[in-house]
């Protein structure tokens, strides 16, 4: 069994499930006793969040950086940055090591073409809804159109996730909001949604709504079991 690297604390929550999953999957594949070899380097969100917010991307980039040397140095064989919107930065995390990181989005886009996607809806952070890192390499690797919440809506994605799911706030209005942008975006013939904030899926679950959810969470962190037990 290879052993799983976590880049996590963004935010600790959507760590633990991480977590959780992996150990999960392992048990139910191996059966018994087994569990998964993991190393978890968890940041401090507050250090990060603010950095996003005032644009300062290559500060955050070098705090994983360094976050994933501890890692490779831990002896993990690849890592998975627990969070979609810092996958902004994994071009220039990966440049300083030498261990493959498993891309989120790459994870999502597989499972997507498994079920015939071919134009997806995209929640998650406004970083990750509004600029390209994500949905452009869903798009161009997978051949699947992105389509994303108006405005108003990204607004309300963003702050629920911040201010309430990343501090392991749920409320029932807010799941309202989601289901109702949900419904939005369904208007607008996308097949399925990407849950694409790992925090989301502590909000929104599929039995919520008719369409197809993919939580990109639960999708990773399965796509990094099969990594660590493949020959």
């Amino acid at each position: 069994m290879k052993t799983i690297g976590l880049l996590g604390g963004m935010s600790w929550e959507s760590t633990a499930l991480y977590y959780k999953l992996i150990n999960e999957e392992v048990k139910k594949q191996l059966g018994g006793l087994h569990s998964a070899k993991v190393v978890i380097y968890s940041v401090d969100f507050d250090e990060i969040e603010k950095l996003q917010h005032c644009g300062n991307w290559d500060e955050t980039a070098k705090i994983l950086s360094q976050a994933s040397k501890n890692i490779q140095n831990a002896s993990a064989d690849f890592i998975v940055l627990c969070t979609n919107t810092m996958h902004k930065v994994l071009p220039q995390i990966q440049k300083n090591i030498e261990i493959p990181f498993l891309h989120i989005a790459d994870a999502t886009g597989k499972k997507l073409q498994e079920q015939e996607i071919e134009k997806v809806g995209l929640l998650g952070t406004a970083f990750t809804m509004k600029q390209e890192f994500y949905k452009e390499r869903i798009n161009k690797n997978f051949n699947i159109e992105v389509i994303i919440p108006n405005e108003e809506d990204i607004n309300i994605v963003h702050k629920i996730i911040y201010e309430e799911l990343c501090l392991g706030i749920v409320k029932e209005n807010s799941k309202k909001e989601y289901l109702r942008i949900i419904d939005d975006l369904v208007s607008k013939g996308v097949q399925g949604v990407i849950l694409g904030c790992t925090e989301i899926g502590m909000l929104i679950k599929n039995e919520d709504t008719k369409v197809k959810l993919f939580d990109t969470t639960h999708i990773h962190s399965l796509e990094a079991v099969k990594k660590a037990l493949e020959n």
